[in-house]
């Protein structure tokens, strides 16, 4: 005998929503992105803000005010240090692929002179065409990626501007932005998300500026030492590549000492265990003084979460997701933890008691 399966209508109803939701929600993901990046910027200028607020200037003005500085500081440094950079790492990457062969040469030349049967199989795998091939491949597919999000050079620049005004209008009119939608939430769930705000902003907006903060000393300590030890050619489009990729954490770091790496190779000598040896001093200085310092631990995520947010951010997103997903886990870190585990914990205690 067989037996029919029957769902209820609402199932279906709410099946059909979700299919509809997640389809929705794939056709306009450019948006979902700049509303990303919007609110992680707006996390990150808050805080000024709100200080000039409390000296009874008016939101609008101090917003318009943070971000004419803030245009000003990077236009002006730009002008500074961005045409040598730019000329520096287009030349590097032209030169780039040779530099990675005759490393790996290097690499292969003191393999095979060694007697171990392990080197000389190494020896043997070793194709300098193909890491070449992976490491240049690589690096595009995450440009790529975001590439196909923000759909081309002149949509990633409207995207930038349009996260920027749409941040600005959340910093300008944030109060009523919030109630409006902590509003559609019953009591006491909206008192509750209100009161949240203040520190997933201050997460999400901590850890964009201490990670900036970081990322510029790095690049200016790393261009600086690189031209002193000889790579004076290439010195200040390396610190430019090593700043720009310590916004990423963890990866960021090991991606920005790749091209000062392999260029130093490629040049022999002692050079090379001198950049490596900066390398490694300038990622200590990162991880035992700058992070503590200036990113400080009130981000409040383990660093194997910090560390999936990335993977998983460049993974989904390319370069855009490894810089926007970690302030949201932050943000959403905050938010679990003063909504769910600080209330658990104190219902735990009070049963103990």
């Amino acid at each position: 005998m067989k037996q029919s399966v029957t769902l209820p209508l609402s199932t279906l109803l709410l099946v059909a929503a979700t299919v509809l939701g997640v389809v929705l929600l794939w056709q306009v993901r450019s948006l979902l992105v700049i509303l990303a990046i919007s609110v992680v910027l707006a996390a990150s200028i808050s805080p000024v803000v709100d200080r000039a607020e409390r000296w009874h200037i008016p939101r609008w003005i101090s917003t318009i005010a943070v971000y004419l500085g803030l245009l000003a500081v990077f236009v002006g440094a730009g002008l500074i240090v961005g045409p040598t950079a730019i000329e520096q790492i287009q030349r590097l990457l032209r030169q780039l692929p040779s530099y990675i062969e005759d490393a790996i040469g290097l690499v292969r030349t003191w393999l095979a002179n060694s007697d171990d049967t392990r080197s000389q199989l190494i020896v043997e795998l070793i194709d300098p065409q193909a890491i070449t091939r992976w490491a240049i491949g690589s690096s595009q597919q995450l440009v790529l990626r975001s590439y196909s999000i923000t759909r081309g050079i002149v949509g990633a620049a409207f995207s930038l501007v349009l996260s920027l005004f749409i941040s600005g209008y959340m910093v300008a009119d944030s109060r009523s932005l919030i109630r409006s939608i902590v509003c559609l939430f019953p009591q006491p769930w909206e008192d509750r998300l209100a009161s949240q705000v203040t520190p997933i902003t201050q997460r999400m907006g901590g850890y964009i500026r201490g990670r900036l903060l970081v990322s510029i000393l790095l690049a200016v300590i790393s261009g600086t030492t690189l031209g002193l030890l000889g790579l004076r050619e290439y010195a200040l489009g390396l610190g430019t590549i090593a700043g720009l990729t310590n916004l990423i954490p963890f990866i960021g770091p090991i991606l920005g000492a790749i091209p000062a790496i392999v260029v130093a190779v490629s040049q022999g000598g002692w050079l090379v265990l001198w950049v490596i040896l900066l390398f490694v001093v300038v990622q200590n200085l990162e991880t035992y003084v700058l992070d503590p310092l200036l990113v400080g631990t009130s981000v409040g995520v383990h660093p194997l979460y910090q560390l999936l947010a990335v993977l998983g951010g460049a993974q989904v997103l390319g370069i855009i997701g490894a810089l926007v997903v970690p302030p949201w886990v932050a943000g959403v870190g905050a938010l679990l933890e003063n909504l769910y585990l600080q209330p658990k914990l104190a219902a735990e205690r009070e049963t103990r008691s």
